[in-house]
């Protein structure tokens, strides 16, 4: 009876082996590529494109309440509903990848915003404005690159789905430059 109930037990987990060595293989392949993934050019852009958006967001909302013109006012409003929105889509991608994004902006990102939350009224806007136009020809530079040559297809679709309004937000900001007569300084 002991042998019998040796040799079923043994048996047992023989048969259960493969499967679990199979699951540790399947798992440890799939950190391998998440890890790759992590490395690429795309995953890059992303970590990048997230900081970015918190970064627009963060400003816009300084902006949103502590600038003086208007039309400034109304740009940081925008950039905080528009940014959030791209950040979302951008979080879902990620997840969807099993990247990490990161949960904050970078030490230059909050040095420009610990620069920017000093200042309000007139400062604020042309600090503010002048930021945003060179914030968002990056932005769209790095945008169109990774629409044109990305290779994960979600990460560059979500690119190529953002970069109007990246350029819509370029147009903008300029525009509001040039009204404010900081556009030749450029």
């Amino acid at each position: 009876m002991k042998n019998r109930l040796g040799s079923a037990f043994l048996m047992s987990l023989l048969a259960l082996s493969p499967v679990t060595v199979q699951a540790q293989d399947s798992s440890q392949h799939m950190d391998n590529g998440a890890s790759k993934m992590m490395k690429s050019a795309d995953a890059h852009f992303a970590m990048k494109a997230a900081q970015g958006g918190m970064a627009e967001v963060k400003m816009g909302q300084l902006a949103a309440d502590k600038a003086g013109s208007p039309d400034v006012k109304a740009f940081g409003q925008q950039m905080v509903d528009d940014h959030t929105k791209a950040n979302d889509q951008l979080k879902s991608i990620a997840k969807d990848e099993g990247m990490t994004l990161p949960g904050d902006v970078n030490q230059k990102q909050q040095a420009m915003y610990d620069r920017l939350s000093k200042l309000s009224g007139a400062d604020l806007d042309k600090q503010y404005v002048k930021s945003m136009v060179m914030d968002h020809q990056e932005d769209v530079k790095d945008f169109q690159k990774e629409a044109n040559s990305g290779r994960d297809e979600k990460i560059k679709s979500f690119a190529s789905q953002t970069l109007p309004t990246l350029q819509q937000h370029l147009d903008k900001i300029k525009s509001i430059q040039s009204k404010m007569g900081s556009g030749s300084s450029m």
